[in-house]
């Protein structure tokens, strides 16, 4: 192995390093190997596997620091990728050259504020694991190229913007996995352009990620200076983000105005008009995502998602959502079931939560569990909004509390609300409805709900907007 000390460089924090450790890079055995000690560079390193055959950057299990006092990567991993994940599609002299480089054991700390800590640029099954990255602009980016990604293990802790970038990236076959992701300032995991695929986020803790986490008594006008962070944030305006799944992480904890514990955002389509037409066109740039198993709050959104489809909401606890624990515009084949959404136990407590969608077809939601969603008005808007939705259902929740009312569908189109219990137990305040129908709704369903508890009439659906029979209805 190359040993950093071996080329000539002093460790002690104050020399600059660079050219030791570009020596030990360019003309070692391709196995970089570090010291505890604290190492300064001024300047990007360049593990060129195209140059030098595959390599490895090994840390002293994490007493290993550089210091990144020069814009840039501290490292830079450059491979020749061209192909796919398909073994067919791998060119020879990746796999005898470049495949599998890994970087673990250490420490990146940056020093000045265009540093990025790792940086990835047509690589083959490279894995960081072990490794702690703080104070950079950008703790690990991912660019041009890149197959068979695993980020494990590992720390990346108060950057200036984000922990992991995918920047317009030709990315397949991601897992990230096992790490703690936070105190980040603009996001923990962003995503932006690019054709992403096989993304897997499990098992991590991302929390704090917005550029107000950590002010202590801020006040509103604090949070208005930094809207629209987010701890998971997909940006696929210009590019795609399909087959995700989001499972099994802890993603919280700072509320900002405008932010997302997860945004997700695809190319904005047309919807077909009249409402009876089919839609010809669908949402098709973030699709086929699954966010399962998490829990998700104190943020003003949990989830965020625009011109998206296909998307599975489920199992998760949702909790403390500022202004509303699921919002949905433009999107098709969205299913958000079994959760636990918005505890609030007291009246007290500030008003918050719902669940709101608008311009969107085939929505279901099932299962859902519900105590005091405050979302909306007096005038307008319920726990649960549908407004310009089509051909969705709402069955089987438990809306029990809700401030205002529990079910509102405003210029609806065969939607169905369906075996819901829709309860207010409280003395006062009550309810207004339970469930109202407003604007040119028609063809719609209400059946077979258990509705108590309101000052107005439980069912309001004017003539023509729906077809109502079989529910229970008490004062």
């Amino acid at each position: 192995m190359a040993n950093v000390s071996d080329f000539g460089a002093s460790g002690d924090g104050v020399a600059d390093d660079t050219d030791a450790f570009q020596h030990a890079l360019d003309d070692g055995d391709g196995v970089l190997r570090l010291n505890k000690g604290t190492y300064r560079i001024t300047k990007p390193l360049i593990l060129d596997l195209r140059k030098r055959g595959y390599g490895a950057v090994r840390g002293e299990a994490g007493t290993s620091r550089i210091v990144m006092a020069g814009p840039g990567p501290a490292f830079r991993v450059v491979g020749d990728h061209q192909g796919t994940a398909s073994p067919a599609s791998v060119q020879s002299h990746t796999w005898n050259q470049e495949r599998f480089p890994t970087i673990s054991g250490i420490e990146v700390v940056g020093e000045h504020p265009q540093s990025v800590g790792i940086e990835l640029c047509k690589t083959l099954k490279c894995v960081i694991s072990q490794v702690l990255v703080r104070r950079c602009r950008i703790a690990v980016h991912l660019v041009e190229r890149n197959r068979d990604f695993v980020l494990a293990d590992s720390h990346l802790y108060d950057n200036h913007e984000i922990g992991l970038l995918l920047d317009q990236c030709n990315l397949h076959q991601i897992i990230v996995h096992g790490c703690h992701i936070s105190w980040n300032k603009l996001a923990g995991i962003k995503s932006v352009g690019g054709d992403v695929h096989n993304l897997q986020i499990v098992g991590n803790d991302i929390e704090y990620n917005n550029a107000t986490a950590g002010a202590i008594n801020a006040s509103d006008a604090d949070l208005t200076q930094h809207p629209g962070g987010s701890e998971i944030w997909f940006d696929a305006r210009d590019g795609v983000i399909s087959e995700v799944t989001i499972s099994g992480n802890t993603i919280q904890a700072t509320k900002q105005i405008g932010g997302a514990n997860i945004r997700i955002v695809g190319a904005a389509v047309s919807r077909p008009q009249p409402a009876d037409s089919p839609a010809t066109l669908m949402p098709d740039t973030a699709h086929l995502i699954n966010i399962t198993g998490n829990v998700l709050g104190s943020q003003w959104r949990a989830v965020e998602l625009q011109n998206a489809s296909r998307v599975t909401i489920t199992g998760n606890s949702i909790y403390d959502s500022a202004d509303l624990s699921v919002f949905a515009a433009n999107c098709a084949g969205i299913v958000v079931g079994a959760n636990a959404l918005s505890w609030r136990g007291l009246d007290s407590e500030p008003p918050k939560d719902g669940l709101h969608f608008e311009d969107c077809e085939n929505i279901l939601l099932t299962g859902l569990a519900t105590q005091r969603l405050c979302a909306g008005s007096a005038e307008r808007g319920a726990g649960i909004t549908f407004v310009r939705c089509r051909d969705s259902g709402i069955s089987d929740c438990q809306f029990l509390d809700p401030l205002y009312r529990g079910i509102e569908l405003e210029d609806c189109v065969r939607c169905r609300v369906a075996n819901n219990t829709i309860v207010d137990r409280r003395a006062e305040p009550r309810m207004r409805q339970a469930v109202r129908i407003v604007g040119s709704s028609r063809d719609n369903l209400v059946v077979g709900n258990i509705c108590r508890g309101a000052t107005g009439e439980l069912l309001e659906t004017p003539a023509g907007s729906a077809e109502v029979r079989d529910n229970l209805l008490s004062r």
